[in-house]
């Protein structure tokens, strides 16, 4: 009989905290409800004392979903604990997720504290939390560079207050998968009660060996794995759930199931890369454009003959649907509907009637319509309420001739125009736009996501831009790469704190 591994998803705690994607709480419940039809047991909502926003977001998600258990992150620290208790008063199934650093450097240098007074926070952190629920998941922050025989100590004392899941965090990504999973199985044989707790990984991809670590780990006792889809997270991200869930699949002598509807990965990526602006690299494992493209001869001609020759996952069974409808500006709402359905969008009558008008309006400038453009369409709305809004854009450029650009703005109802000259057409749009907003700004990231198709497709600007020692973010999408520019620049004027 197989084993079951728990799949802990933390998209919207620890993948939020990448900069530039923030989410608002209607994108969160739509993100979460797509994670619940994919089949993901815990949904991590949020660090409710964090931000009002956060502690929304998770009162919202909790009465959104029904049967994953939500999640709520603490710190040590009762009124940390007290408000994520709050947040969770919706929830179905509720677990309080607390913890504290355990690594002599973190012992040392960020609670100037010693090591029994760490355990006594740990436990008392534990026992408090286990007033409110009964799912009480400990983190021993840093675990990764603890050692071993004082991590057992701190598990043990936690799983004798009362926690149901203790987490062995590598915060730093610095394990190697050996030492990860050598760690797993020090704790599996030397805690007492050890059985009376789930084990979970969370790992990160600092050195490229999130993924790895996370299967030594399961490979060797633990039995909920931390994960975010597209491995996004802090610095180089977390775990990948569509790695793990597919490497289980795959390697079926492993005897470990999980509950994931694997074809539901692809939609579900390419969901969560739309709502966070965040472009899934093309060679990514299981869900990059490139993961089941073949351009070497010899690959070419083994597929041909028989495609377990150099594949070992059907594109299907991660929900890539070679004979998906296909959209043009012919088809109806009802295949637009069918498509968004598809991706895991759910829209109302009048959104799906805006989102219908501007699909005719791209598709009379381009062929055919792909999943990105669908999603970009389907989220186009967040601007619709922001204070800047591009009403025309004109550029002249060429080869030998100075490149010139004329826009209006509408600003809070009030109308703007400039024009300006520049070493390019982006740089004259942009310049037209700084005589209209009259700012000291300093444009410090520009990225252009690539284009898969043709040259018709849409453009996916990223932006980042400094305005009074603030970085913004901001994000443009239109099938000219110019006009896209702009609305990312304005994208992140919108976010200007005044």
């Amino acid at each position: 009989m197989s084993d079951k591994l728990f799949i802990f998803d933390t998209t919207l705690r620890d993948g939020e905290q990448v900069p530039g994607c923030q989410l608002n709480t209607v994108e969160k419940i739509q993100v979460a409800r797509q994670l619940e039809a994919l089949g993901v047991d815990v949904i991590e909502a949020g660090f409710p004392i964090s931000s009002p926003g956060d502690f929304n977001s998770v009162i919202e998600i909790s009465k959104a979903v029904t049967w994953p258990t939500i999640c709520a992150l603490t710190r040590a620290v009762q009124k940390d604990i007290d408000v994520a208790a709050e947040a969770l008063q919706f929830a179905k199934r509720k677990r309080i997720h607390t913890g504290i650093g355990t690594s002599d450097p973190h012992i040392k240098y960020k609670f100037n504290s010693n090591r029994e007074e760490i355990i006594e926070r740990a436990v008392a952190a534990v026992k408090y939390a286990r007033k409110y629920v009964d799912d009480v998941e400990f983190y021993a922050e840093d675990a990764g560079r603890t050692d071993n025989e004082y991590l057992a100590r701190v598990v043990e004392a936690v799983i004798k207050a009362g926690a149901t899941v203790v987490n062995i965090p590598d915060t730093t990504g610095y394990c190697l998968p050996g030492e990860y999973g050598a760690k797993i199985k020090y704790l599996m044989e030397h805690v007492n009660g050890i059985h009376n707790a789930i084990i979970s990984t969370h790992c990160h991809n600092d050195l490229g060996m999130a993924t790895a670590n996370t299967m030594a780990g399961v490979l060797n006792g633990a039995r909920q794995v931390e994960v975010t889809i597209n491995g996004i997270g802090e610095r180089a991200g977390n775990t990948s759930l569509e790695e793990v869930a597919m490497i289980i699949k795959c390697h079926k002598d492993i005897e470990i199931e999980t509950n994931i509807n694997t074809q539901k990965i692809y939609p579900t990526s390419r969901m969560v890369s739309s709502l966070m602006n965040m472009p899934v690299q093309p060679n990514k494992a299981i869900v990059g454009r490139n993961a089941f493209a073949h351009s070497s001869g010899i690959h070419q001609d083994g597929v041909l003959k028989n495609v377990q020759t150099y594949e070992i996952i059907d594109p299907h069974d991660v929900g890539i649907d070679d004979n998906s409808i296909v959209l043009t500006a012919r088809s109806g709402r009802a295949a637009l509907k069918n498509r968004l359905s598809v991706l895991g969008v759910q829209l109302d009558q009048e959104k799906l009637d805006k989102v219908y008008e501007e699909f005719l309006k791209l598709a009379d400038k381009k062929k055919d319509i792909n999943d990105d453009d669908i999603l970009v369409l389907a989220g186009a709305n967040r601007t619709q309420n922001h204070r800047i809004k591009l009403e025309y854009l004109q550029v002249t450029s060429g080869v030998g001739v100075r490149s010139v650009a004329s826009l209006g703005l509408n600003i809070s109802g009030e109308k703007f125009e400039a024009a300006a000259s520049g070493n390019g057409p982006v740089d004259a749009a942009i310049k037209a736009l700084k005589r209209i907003i009259d700012r000291h700004m300093t444009l410090k990231e520009f990225t252009i996501q690539a284009i898969s198709k043709g040259s018709d497709d849409m453009g996916k600007v990223h932006m980042q831009v400094e305005y009074d020692n603030h970085i913004y973010y901001g994000f443009g999408a239109n099938t000219d790469i110019i006009a896209a520019s702009v609305e990312a620049y304005i994208d992140c004027i919108n976010k200007f704190k005044e």
